[in-house]
């Protein structure tokens, strides 16, 4: 079960995953890129950093050294963690069952024919 526990990437903070998605766009950057991208009100130069540092020993991030200044890069894409994060999503609050989540989005949400056709082929290529 450890060993189980160690490959299912953690989950991320709001702000941890606002960072990530700039990474995952940019496949890296420094510090000052990832600031320059955020929304305004824009946090501190040092908050990004320890964000960021966090994201390192969490195994989300790497980085390059060039003398003093640091860039970095994802180690986890984002197709990995979305896929770790809804099958957590689903084990967690579905019992694992995907029809248990798409009835409970149906009845939060109308969903459209053309949404509801689209799934359907979707669920058919799977299966083939």
């Amino acid at each position: 079960m450890g060993e189980r526990l160690r490959q299912r990437p953690r989950e991320l903070t709001k702000a941890e995953l606002e960072i990530m998605r700039i990474l995952w766009d940019r496949g890296g950057g420094f510090v000052n890129d990832v600031l320059a991208e955020l929304s305004d009100p824009k946090p501190a130069y040092n908050t990004v950093s320890t964000i960021i540092r966090i994201l390192e020993k969490k195994g989300f991030v790497a980085h390059r050294a060039y003398g003093k200044s640091y860039e970095y890069y994802p180690t986890v894409d984002r197709d990995t963690y979305t896929h770790g994060f809804m099958s957590s999503v689903l084990d967690m609050f579905f019992g694992g069952s995907a029809e248990r989540l798409v009835s409970f989005l149906a009845s939060r949400r109308s969903i459209s024919v053309e949404e509801t056709d689209a799934i359907i082929e979707m669920l058919k290529r799977e299966k083939r």
